[in-house]
């Protein structure tokens, strides 16, 4: 049988292992750019990782809605609030990394099959596709936040060494 626990936690750690080599290039001062007039900032794509990880982690895990509730309608930056400083962010995107891997480490593999859904966002997913949803998230703007540091040019390491 597969555990798609642990395909969700496996992968989690592998993505953030990636990720993080990504985070240690970023310096204090480049939290304030971004590329262009209304794009989010270093410092707000930082603050999103771990603001939309720990709401949609609420969704999958506790069937709270909340995040989504005031996303959908207002906005991203409804739900972002102020980005602290590099340290203040890196500290939340390890604190809620962390309390995903714990939370879904306990919870029940059955439960993983269970559908949350709030049709007034006529949103319908199974837990184990909304974990499995966060992950993907994290490579999308870590591929963003690349993409970002070399246009500030900061040389990002491949993620497969050349021989």
């Amino acid at each position: 049988m597969v555990d798609l626990r642990k395909i969700i936690l496996d992968q989690k750690r592998a993505i953030r292992r990636r990720t993080q080599q990504v985070l240690e290039l970023v310096r204090p001062e480049q939290m304030s750019w971004s590329p262009t007039a209304g794009a989010l900032t270093i410092g707000e794509l930082l603050r999103h990782l771990w603001v939309s990880e720990e709401g949609v982690r609420r969704v999958a895990l506790e069937g709270d809605f909340h995040y989504y509730l005031v996303r959908v309608p207002r906005g991203l930056r409804a739900v972002l609030g102020q980005p602290g400083t590099l340290e203040e962010e890196l500290r939340e995107l390890e604190r809620v990394h962390q309390e995903t891997l714990q939370l879904v480490s306990t919870y029940p593999l059955e439960r993983l099959e269970e559908e949350r859904s709030e049709p007034s966002l006529g949103y319908r997913r199974k837990v184990y596709a909304i974990l499995l949803g966060i992950n993907e998230h994290e490579v999308h703007h870590r591929a963003q936040l690349m993409t970002y540091l070399r246009m500030l040019g900061t040389p990002v390491p491949e993620p497969m060494p050349s021989r």
